[in-house]
């Protein structure tokens, strides 16, 4: 029997020593900050993905080398060969709390072993299907749960939990109004 794992590709990522993530995240944190005390201008980044329509309704999307899928299940007129736009933004922000998780375990000399986090997000679809204006057309409410392995106290996880809050551009966009402005252009 094929299980979904079976069927999806892998990608390598390769192992990390404790020690040397924590000279890895120390370096990339002098070397912003160093850059951001020269010319404070070098902190504004800007990202640039690029998409095209496939199939149904699913989209190929490029990011600098890479390159990924976001599709529908089969109830919303998708071919199901990958994640929604809502799980990939639920793995947005599952992939950011990671890296600020780490980033500010090391800022603060927290000790972190390792980390998972689970992203549940509700959505009610009626507004998508147009059959119930007055309900969101996003998400209503959205629980992470955070499971910290390592030395320290709840107290000190939890520290580093409201500084990753205050800290994480994808909980940001999350929890804050950003402005958006859309262009549609006749190609």
């Amino acid at each position: 029997m094929t299980t979904l794992t079976d069927t999806l590709p892998t990608i390598d990522i390769p192992e990390i020593a404790p020690a040397d993530r924590a000279t890895r995240l120390d370096a990339a944190g002098a070397a912003w900050s160093a850059r951001i005390d020269a010319r404070r201008d070098s902190s504004k980044l800007t990202y640039r993905v690029t998409g095209s329509g496939e199939g149904a309704v699913a989209t190929r999307l490029r990011s600098g080398k890479h390159e990924f899928v976001i599709d529908e299940p089969a109830p919303l007129a998708g071919d199901d060969v990958a994640p929604s736009p809502v799980e990939l933004a639920l793995g947005a922000l599952i992939g950011c709390q990671v890296v600020v998780y780490r980033l500010y375990a090391q800022a603060l000399g927290i000790q972190v072993d390792d980390i998972d986090v689970t992203a549940e997000g509700d959505l009610d679809a009626a507004r998508l299907l147009g059959k119930d204006d007055t309900v969101r057309p996003g998400f209503s409410a959205i629980r992470l749960r955070i499971e910290l392995t390592g030395p320290e106290s709840q107290e000190r996880y939890e520290q580093l939990r409201d500084a990753v809050d205050v800290n994480c551009p994808v909980y940001d966009l999350f929890a804050n109004p950003t402005p958006i402005s859309v262009e549609v252009a006749k190609a």
